[in-house]
């Protein structure tokens, strides 16, 4: 129990209710919302419900978090159960800036795992890795929407190593990686020097949590789910995936990102 106190829960939707958890989520809502109204005013609350909205009419809704996915199949898109999770609507922005909406086809809480629909074709299949096996110390890059709202609008690179070959205690469904992520970065893609698909990132490490329990503070210790996780989860949705060749060449990092870019998009859970 004190090591899961010391791990975040997941980034995108809870985000806002686990910030006390320094949960690395989506950020948070730029509008606050209506004060309650004050007693003793003399003011009633209304007796009568709404009238019923109109044929086609629908409550305005805002959006409450964000997250990241990237494109498995055609007109698929994989990001983590968490970033879905509670969301009336999950609306896409693909990388030319046009907003799709989506539709949940799977989610899986176990994995932390969601697999969407849209209409429109949202980009390029992106690689997954045909091998599983994992290298301790082998470079990986992540590519996502960290921290909507605050930092830049568009996508964000970051580089690391995969650290350790399991998760927090010992967690056989996720890998460490050291490559920063920050809220918003959920659900995208964890790829190799390849530009292949080795995981999802999922989480991080409760920094703030540790330092006060040892008086230090980690840094860049965060999770991904592995690729054979995602790659069974979409087998048992019937997707056919499409697999990287081993032989590929190494790319460097910025090369490996143009290849993510046209397929990673910016989820926004609406509410």
């Amino acid at each position: 129990m004190m090591l899961r106190a010391l791990i975040v829960g997941m980034f995108g939707l809870g985000f806002a209710a686990a910030a006390m958890a320094q949960s690395p989520r989506a950020a948070l809502p730029s509008e606050k919302p209506p004060p309650l109204p004050r007693q003793g005013t003399g003011a009633e609350l209304p007796r009568d419900k709404p009238p019923p909205l109109a044929p086609g009419e629908r409550a305005a809704r805002r959006a409450v978090s964000s997250g990241t996915g990237f494109v498995v199949a055609a007109r698929r898109i994989m990001t983590n159960h968490h970033v879905i999770d509670g969301c009336a609507e999950v609306a896409a922005r693909l990388p030319d800036g046009q907003e799709v909406s989506t539709r949940v086809l799977a989610s899986d809480s176990t994995r932390d795992l969601a697999l969407l629909s849209t209409e429109a074709e949202a980009g390029p299949i992106l690689p997954f890795r045909s091998a599983d096996a994992y290298r301790r110390g082998e470079g990986v890059v992540t590519y996502g929407f960290p921290l909507a709202g605050l930092l830049s609008s568009g996508p964000t690179l970051t580089t690391g190593e995969v650290s350790a070959l399991s998760g927090l205690s010992d967690n056989p469904r996720h890998i460490q990686i050291s490559a920063p992520v920050q809220p918003g970065n959920s659900g995208g893609p964890l790829l190799d020097m390849r530009g292949q698909v080795i995981g999802v990132v999922v989480s991080k490490l409760n920094a703030g949590q540790i330092a006060r329990q040892t008086g230090d503070i980690p840094q860049n210790v965060n999770f991904a789910v592995k690729h054979t996780e995602a790659l069974a989860f979409l087998r048992e949705q019937n997707v056919q995936v499409t697999q990287g060749a081993a032989n590929d060449t190494p790319r460097a990092a910025d090369a490996v990102g143009e290849v993510a870019h046209p397929s990673t998009l910016f989820l926004r859970c609406l509410k």
